[in-house]
């Protein structure tokens, strides 16, 4: 069980979640994210950039952070699983019963603006990053 790394961003506001681009370089972005149990969930506009970056390397890494991008904690190596059906919608309640203003308000508000859907994912294999891992992704 990972529930343990987990822990730290359960009292966070933001996670920033580093995902990898076709050329190599890493891109930072500070999400929302929902902690139960052993499963942690975050949720992203169908249309950005991120996602097509999470479908072409979906191994990740991530940290607590400030609500700026700021790392606050250990980062650690996951890999995003997007969800469907039963799954996103247990997801969807996590993160609304955690950021009650901003995921029942302004999530939907900037969803309905973009004309776009909400994809969720689940981090999966949370782990501490390796020696030769963390030197690469730096």
């Amino acid at each position: 069980m990972n529930d343990h790394l987990l822990a730290p961003l359960d009292d966070t506001w933001a996670m920033l979640l580093r995902t990898r681009k076709r050329n190599g370089s890493w891109v930072d972005t500070p999400v929302n994210v929902a902690v139960d149990g052993d499963r942690a969930y975050f949720g992203t506009p169908a249309n950005s950039a991120k996602v097509k970056r999470l479908r072409n390397f979906p191994d990740v890494q991530i940290a607590p952070c400030t609500v700026r991008g700021k790392p606050t904690g250990t980062v650690l190596c996951a890999c995003a699983r997007l969800l469907g059906g039963a799954e996103a919608v247990a997801a969807t309640r996590r993160l609304r019963g955690k950021y009650r203003f901003v995921h029942n308000i302004v999530v939907p508000l900037e969803l309905w603006f973009k004309r776009t859907d909400g994809l969720l994912y689940e981090l999966t294999g949370v782990r501490v990053p390796d020696m030769e891992s963390s030197r690469s992704g730096s």
